[in-house]
């Protein structure tokens, strides 16, 4: 017991620390995916893959593959029925009921002779007598003439009664409960038969009436034993099947017998063979090993994410169940329609969630996997594997360049568009008719896309904060100027919210030049100040009058006004839930530059040498990414552009280069992957720009001047006249 709970001890302590190991996570949640995912392509959890029911024509011939021979249970099962039901019913007899019934009826009838045979009373207290002791009424002239007969007729009456229940009683099985009505009309027609008087007739038929009863008894367990005997020596009926024997021919009714038949030839639930289980399994994890070697090869960023892997898998294999769950439905009153019901597994929602969230290429690579699992699933059809890769392919395509969350909306009109034409293509290549060709087509391929779209649009909200992904589709809805903390600039800080607009502009063209995410850059623009909107009135592009509220402060209190924006702008977005990549940018957008203004003014105060280049240094970090150094740069570029009066070209771009280097030199760049072919493409990307903000305009003539033109081309007008009247 020591041994075994130091056991149990020493795993408590060692399996915890297994599970934290990541490698260890992350081949568990691996070979979960190839379990569960070799489980939706292989095994048949609806088992209805009989396209073929009672009633239904044919859609094909179909041949034995192999000679087998095998039961017809349903023809035994009817041969051993007609068996149990040859079997009577068993009955247990009982001879003391006969006795009984004979004893009632004599005790009555030696009553009757005793009142008969009583020559003290008379004839109305013999009636009288008769009616106390028999136990049914008689009509009064009955009983009149009952106590006139005598007792030896009375006698003789009892004989042969006794005799006629007593051979019903023991013809057969005897009486029993079902038979019980007959027996007393068989008895009431001796009665009616023996020749004896009225009354001794009604007497003889009311005794038997009274007293007969059962004397067997239904023995249930015995008729069953020899019931299941019976049964037990039907034999079986055996079919026999040759093989390429005719099962059904095409266009034939499907009766019960061709139902029978094709279940033992295994075609209608054909179990999977162990090998094919085996190629599935072989083949989901080669596709998988692909996958991931090419992520980690490519996608360093995503395979190093576990988060982004699981969530991966969680999307192939949703999208996997329900196709499976598609491919399953019957239709049973167009069973050529419900065959090829594979055309609508939604391959392109896939394909368009990781686009989306992860990488475009990435989504090209899992649709294509996709595709090829459909295939198998869907029996090793071809045709559904070809129009899940081309409908998936343009659902990848149509959300490359995703510029609002409506346009998923448009995704799966261009989803639905390649799948009809796929699924014409494919349809006119394997002659299937005009009919279920075009039904097919518009029907399956405008559900696939909308289903697509629609999987793709509810499914973004949530994989989006469940694995904190900043995707196209939310940086453009908080790209939305009603959003509060816009609208909150907007009115508070109106200077700072159309300075962020410039930006916003230089450093999206900066971003397209390089190979960022432009929408990133745009939206981070957008929110990179809005930490100014708690003291507004301290920036410059946001006072209105000559009144600079820094000339009443000292320069190291105004340093630290102007560098607290970007502590309260991460404030204020992570209070309104923005997105990671967005606060890194407004914390990074002037990483650890100088204020220089304010520095050199402290200097300029400075009398005692204690002024430090540290303190009017921004807090950092320096940005870590393309997307925050762009918008340094095109932030401290528009800000030194406006400072300029009536810029040339030649200045715009000098002074663009100028800042840029600058912030090189000063090494704000050092910690981002920028390259200097890359400063160099942002420059002249930056100077697109504010060539199209300062483009040359025509000087247009103001009023006077126009005014004093038109008397000079009057006054020229009327000496032409004169001079041309003279010379007539």
């Amino acid at each position: 017991m020591g041994v075994l709970r130091a056991l149990v001890t020493h795993a408590g302590r060692v399996l915890p620390a297994v599970f934290r190991n990541q490698k260890v996570r992350r081949a568990g949640a691996v070979l979960l995916f190839l379990f569960f995912m070799t489980l939706i392509v292989c095994v048949d959890f609806f088992p209805q893959q009989v396209r073929l029911q009672a009633g239904q024509v044919s859609p094909r011939t179909i041949t034995a593959r192999e000679t087998i021979t095998f039961e017809d249970r349903a023809k035994t099962e009817e041969a051993r029925q007609q068996a149990a039901r040859a079997v009577a019913k068993q009955y247990d007899f009982d001879p003391q009921v006969t006795l009984a019934v004979r004893r009632d009826i004599a005790e009555i009838m030696t009553a009757i002779r005793d009142v008969q045979q009583d020559v003290h009373l008379d004839t109305p207290n013999k009636v009288e007598a008769l009616e106390r002791l028999l136990p049914f009424p008689l009509p009064s002239d009955v009983l009149v003439a009952l106590a006139e007969e005598s007792a030896a007729t009375t006698a003789a009456v009892e004989k042969e009664l006794t005799l006629m229940v007593t051979r019903v009683m023991e013809r057969g099985q005897g009486v029993s409960e079902e038979n019980l009505e007959e027996a007393k009309r068989a008895v009431a027609e001796e009665i009616r038969d023996s020749g004896w008087s009225w009354p001794y007739e009604l007497l003889a038929r009311n005794l038997v009436h009274h007293f007969l009863r059962p004397n067997a008894f239904y023995n249930a367990q015995r008729t069953e034993q020899l019931r299941q005997a019976a049964m037990d020596q039907v034999p079986p009926v055996l079919i026999t099947l040759k093989k390429g024997q005719r099962i059904i021919g095409e266009g034939e009714i499907v009766t019960e017998e061709h139902l029978v038949k094709l279940e033992a030839a295994g075609e209608l639930h054909r179990p999977m063979p162990f090998k094919t289980i085996l190629g599935a399994v072989l083949l989901v994890a080669l596709l998988t090993g692909i996958v991931l070697h090419y992520i980690r090869r490519l996608h360093r960023d995503i395979y190093e994410n576990a988060g982004y892997l699981y969530m991966l898998g969680i999307i192939v294999l949703t999208v996997m169940v329900i196709g499976k769950v598609m491919v399953a439905v019957q239709v049973t009153q167009w069973p050529e329609f419900g065959s090829l019901l594979g055309y609508a597994v939604p391959v392109a929602a896939a394909g368009m969630l990781v686009a989306i969230l992860l990488d475009v290429r990435l989504a090209l690579i899992i649709v294509a996997v996709m595709a090829c699992l459909v295939g198998v699933m869907t029996g090793n059809d071809l045709r559904f594997a070809l129009v899940g890769f081309l409908g998936g392919t343009a659902g990848v395509f149509s959300v490359s360049k995703l510029s609002q969350r409506t346009d998923l909306v448009r995704a799966g009109v261009y989803v639905a568009a390649a799948n009809v034409v796929a699924i014409m293509t494919i349809g006119l290549l394997v002659d299937t008719s005009l009919g279920l060709l075009l039904t097919s087509s518009l029907i399956l391929g405008t559900a696939n896309g909308i289903l697509s779209s629609v999987l793709a649009n509810g499914a973004l909200p949530f994989l989006e904060s469940s694995f904190r992904i900043t995707s196209a589709a939310k940086l453009l809805e908080l790209a939305n100027p009603n959003q509060p903390l816009l609208k909150r600039l907007l009115l508070d800080a109106p200077g700072t919210y159309h300075h962020s607009i410039l930006v916003g502009n230089l450093a999206e063209a900066g971003a397209e030049a390089v190979g960022a995410d432009p929408i990133l850059v745009r939206v981070g623009a957008y929110y990179h100040d809005v930490g100014k909107v708690r003291r507004p009135y301290f920036f410059i592009e946001n006072q209105l009058t000559n009144e600079n509220p820094h000339d009443k402060i000292t320069p190291g209190l105004s340093t630290l006004v102007l560098t607290s924006h970007v502590k309260d702008g991460a404030e204020f977005a992570r209070e309104h839930k923005l997105p990671q990549a967005i606060i890194d940018i407004i914390e990074q957008h002037h990483g650890t530059s100088l204020v220089t203004y304010f520095y050199h003014k402290a200097l300029q105060q400075d009398e005692k040498n204690l002024v430090r280049e540290e303190d009017f240094r921004y807090g950092g970090p320096k940005p870590q990414t393309k997307e925050a150094a762009l918008i340094m740069l095109a932030d401290s570029v528009e800000a030194a552009v406006r400072s300029v009066s009536n810029p040339t070209p030649g200045q715009v771009e000098g002074l663009i280069r100028k800042v840029i280097k600058d912030k090189l030199d000063d090494g704000q760049l050092d910690e981002c992957d920028l390259t200097f072919r890359d400063l160099e493409l942002i420059a002249a990307a930056f100077a697109r720009v504010f060539t199209g903000i300062f483009h040359c305009r025509i000087e247009y003539p103001d009023g006077k001047e126009i005014e004093r033109r038109k008397a000079q081309n009057g006054r020229h007008h009327q000496q032409s006249a004169g001079n041309g009247g003279g010379g007539r």
